[in-house]
């Protein structure tokens, strides 16, 4: 019944500018995808049926990706490998694990760093993988579950003009070299 008596404010305040973001964006990174605004609610203990935030990510399934997104506090821009399968996050633990290719992931974490990115740390292990020590030099990447970055701009930071696309445009650039390193040493088989 909310939906039904919000759905055109949703679709002229939210859907259309998300949609003309997109548009102005795909011509650099391709095809993008708007989320849904209806959550999953089937097996979450949080029974709210609407998302809080808007989403856009790019089209590839299963690769690493581009992200947006805009809530109440602001935006989150990102990428990269939100959900790696057991195989990828194995490869990656394994470049940490070996010290010829370590400081190749230090140097490309640290990369993002230096652009003002974190790495997505959410859902992260409390304790040491199986096979590794968590005295472990590395220990902290190893516990990762998302191979993922992001940067967050608060909302007072968030312009309402055409410069955004630009700050989008820029951050992106840094995510497309972090998933260009995801393809070429972590997905690539």
């Amino acid at each position: 019944m909310w939906w039904s008596a919000n759905k055109a404010r949703y679709e002229s305040s939210v859907r259309e500018p998300a949609e003309a973001l997109a548009g102005e964006l795909e011509p650099e990174f391709g095809g993008l995808k708007i989320f849904r605004p209806h959550r999953d609610v089937r097996f979450s203990a949080d029974k709210r049926p609407y998302k809080e935030h808007l989403g856009l990510v790019s089209s590839r399934m299963n690769e690493p990706a581009l992200y947006f997104q805009l809530s109440a506090e602001g935006v989150m821009v990102g990428g990269g490998l939100y959900q790696p399968d057991r195989d990828r996050l194995a490869r990656f633990r394994a470049l940490l694990d070996d010290p010829a290719s370590a400081e190749d992931v230090l140097h490309a974490v640290e990369e993002t760093k230096r652009a003002g990115f974190e790495l997505l740390v959410e859902g992260a292990l409390a304790t040491a993988p199986r096979g590794f020590s968590v005295e472990h030099p590395h220990i902290e990447l190893l516990r990762l579950k998302h191979l993922a970055i992001g940067k967050r701009l608060d909302r007072r930071d968030v312009p309402t003009d055409s410069t955004l696309i630009e700050i989008v445009s820029e951050a992106w650039s840094v995510v497309e070299r972090w998933n260009q390193w995801l393809s070429t040493s972590v997905t690539a088989e």
